[in-house]
């Protein structure tokens, strides 16, 4: 619960808190439905599951179907998270699901594992240090890296019955303590 709220936080100060415009790579559109994605899974051995937190900046109700990740390699290689997520028109909404490893078909992520990263979320949005800023008290004890892949989204328009599939990044957000 308290990663959910963290996560809800992050997303409703970056939006009032932040001048930049948060766009996809070389695109001059913002993402209407934005989420992020954790599980304590990734750090300790647990069967927790995936919480997934999304906010709807529409003007229309909208379904979050799925995001589906695929190895960077061999795209035939690949995990669709079905959700089905219900997100009213500028409002939020989350769900819970069982755990399907995210962490697979990248060597970026790979490696920062590896090295004994924390993997934090994995979200469609950027995360300001600043903005980090405001949960960690000490930033100066703490470093945060980030890999970046490409999924691909659908997402329906209820009013409209619009289909929306496309493909956007994901980050994914790491971050340890610093030590000397």
């Amino acid at each position: 619960m308290l990663k959910a709220s963290i996560a809800l936080l992050l997303l409703s100060v970056s939006q009032a808190a932040l001048s930049q415009q948060i766009t996809a790579p070389g695109s001059d559109e913002d993402y209407l439905i934005k989420y992020a994605i954790y599980s304590s899974a990734w750090n300790v051995s647990s069967n927790a599951g995936l919480r997934i937190v999304a906010q709807n900046q529409s003007e229309h109700d909208v379904v979050l179907q799925s995001v589906l990740f695929q190895d960077e390699d061999d795209p035939s290689i690949q995990t669709r998270l079905s959700l089905n997520i219900e997100v009213p028109a500028g409002a939020w909404a989350e769900k819970e699901i069982d755990y399907l490893n995210l962490l697979f078909g990248s060597e970026c992520i790979s490696r920062t594992m590896a090295e004994d990263w924390k993997l934090v979320e994995v979200s469609n949005y950027t995360l300001n240090p600043s903005v980090r800023g405001l949960i960690i008290e000490d930033s100066d004890s703490f470093r945060i890296y980030q890999c970046v892949r490409t999924v691909h989204v659908s997402w329906l328009d209820t009013e409209t019955q619009e289909q929306n599939d496309h493909s956007e990044w994901v980050m994914y957000h790491f971050e340890r303590q610093y030590t000397n």
